[in-house]
């Protein structure tokens, strides 16, 4: 399955059982581990788990390796590992803390030097 197709799969799981604030970022020119960054929100611990666990579900049936589910103990934030694209499905209060849109959506800058004096 191609990343386009995995993406709406991912997305239309996370509708599926009411994610919140559902946001993908291209990540292909900022990393080379993935592809796409796709972050949504639950309204508690349960929906958290139960959001993680229909995206995981929805990509084995679509034969698609789940490579892992991390954080489904607490549930404040469950990220699901599907090689060219990561889902982390997070609390509101977690997700405004961390603020990973701003992280992933934004390039590094680099630092300018004043331009050398001729002497």
């Amino acid at each position: 399955m191609d990343t386009p197709q995995l993406e709406q799969l991912v997305v239309s799981a996370l509708e599926d059982i009411k994610g919140k604030d559902i946001q993908v970022i291209d990540t292909a020119r900022l990393s080379a581990l993935f592809e796409r960054v796709v972050i949504a929100c639950g309204d508690s611990n349960r929906q958290t788990r139960a959001l993680a666990r229909n995206v995981a579900d929805k990509a084995r049936e679509a034969g698609v390796e789940v490579i892992g589910v991390e954080g489904e103990d607490s549930g404040e934030w469950v990220l699901v590992d599907l090689g060219s694209i990561v889902v982390h499905i997070m609390q509101p209060a977690v997700r405004s803390y961390y603020n990973l849109e701003e992280l992933w959506a934004a390039t590094p800058a680099r630092p300018t030097r004043p331009a050398a004096r001729a002497a």
